[in-house]
């Protein structure tokens, strides 16, 4: 027996997989899943994670695999650390990121606190990144399938808890490999679809959970050109974002995007696609996984989830954050989303997006 590892159980097939290969590894596996919702609101919640029926299933993988089963309520610090911080953020005009604050939090701050309370060795989860060991310490890496790389949305992780950490399925080729391992055993969950949505907003309504949590936090204003031309009024900068094109119900003529929201005045202000392309960005609360860096250091960087690598230049700052040189301008590039830095398949860490200049 290789010892006690807690796995975090969403009721989804990636996490049972992780526990069956975990298992077949040799560890002695403890499920754990969390519940942050009231079960009677989350049982019909579909394409997402942790709701009701999800931890029926998780219940049942575990049974299936004969290991013991926990859940833990932490739908109070879920709602504070999660929920009300994405409301907020959309408030100010930023594009919240609720997945990478999940992570940090809940996830790899209190259920890991939770794993080592149980006397484990380690915490395993089912997401499709790599750990290796250089230099006498943990690493992030890519996971092996592009397709699948959740890097992005761990950039947050620390040094300390990488140590603790272990993704199985991080050198995975495919999704089709993972289902082959529940399928092996048999587990309940082998077929079952992917969680598509954002847990908390299943049906993509953000504005609407926005406007219930923060009543009368957003307010009308004007739709103005980059010119300075006033082209029409909305309804609150919550229902736009940086580099929207669609919905802007300013009528016909020349295509328009979303170029920046201004909070404090209460403006969306929208131009061609040639003004969205920003190359020099601002970070605050970077979380550095690299080398000691005295100066520049020469990165590729993600500055959304769905945008692929780009050459830069990054440079940490003494308030704690960053300054990062694109070498092509970026478009797209939002506050509140995440930059994140690579060296090639290692993950160098990452901060969030305070500005951006072109």
């Amino acid at each position: 027996m290789k010892g006690r590892i807690v796995v975090a159980m969403s009721g989804g097939v990636d996490s049972s997989a992780t526990a069956a290969l975990l298992q077949e590894e040799g560890w002695e596996v403890v499920g754990v899943t969390l519940q942050l919702y009231d079960h009677g609101q989350a049982i019909c919640r579909p394409n997402t994670c942790c709701a009701g029926k999800d931890i029926h299933d998780a219940r049942a993988v575990a049974d299936a695999l004969g290991i013991p089963h926990y859940v833990i309520d932490m739908e109070a610090i879920f709602r504070t650390d999660v929920i009300e911080s994405f409301a907020d953020s959309y408030i100010q005009g930023r594009t919240p990121i609720p997945c990478i604050e999940c992570n940090r939090t809940v996830k790899f701050r209190d259920l890991l606190g939770f794993a080592r309370d149980l006397g484990a060795q380690a915490l395993a989860t089912g997401h499709y990144v790599q750990r290796a060991e250089q230099g006498g310490r943990a690493i992030l890496l890519k996971g092996a399938d592009p397709a699948r790389d959740q890097s992005y949305f761990l950039f947050a992780t620390t040094r300390d808890q990488l140590e603790f950490l272990r993704f199985p399925l991080g050198g995975m080729d495919s999704k089709d490999q993972t289902r082959a391992i529940a399928a092996r055993h048999a587990l309940p969950v082998a077929a079952k679809r992917d969680s598509q949505d954002i847990c908390f907003v299943p049906d993509g309504d953000y504005a609407s959970l926005v406007e219930r949590l923060r009543p009368g936090g957003s307010r009308p204003g004007d739709i103005v050109h980059v010119d300075g031309r006033v082209l029409g009024r909305h309804a609150g900068i919550i229902h736009y974002t940086i580099g929207q094109r669609r919905g802007l119900g300013l009528g016909g003529g020349d295509p328009l995007y979303v170029v920046a929201l201004d909070a404090a005045s209460a403006r969306v202000v929208v131009g061609p696609r040639s003004a969205l392309g920003r190359r020099r960005i601002r970070l605050e609360r970077v979380n550095w996984l690299g080398e000691v860096a005295d100066g520049p250091v020469a990165v590729e960087v993600r500055v959304r989830s769905t945008r692929p690598p780009a050459s830069a230049v990054v440079e940490l700052t003494e308030d704690g954050g960053a300054q990062v040189e694109l070498a092509a301008p970026e478009e797209g590039v939002a506050p509140g989303q995440a930059c994140v830095f690579y060296q090639g398949a290692r993950v160098l860490g990452g901060g969030w997006i305070v500005a951006a200049d072109q």
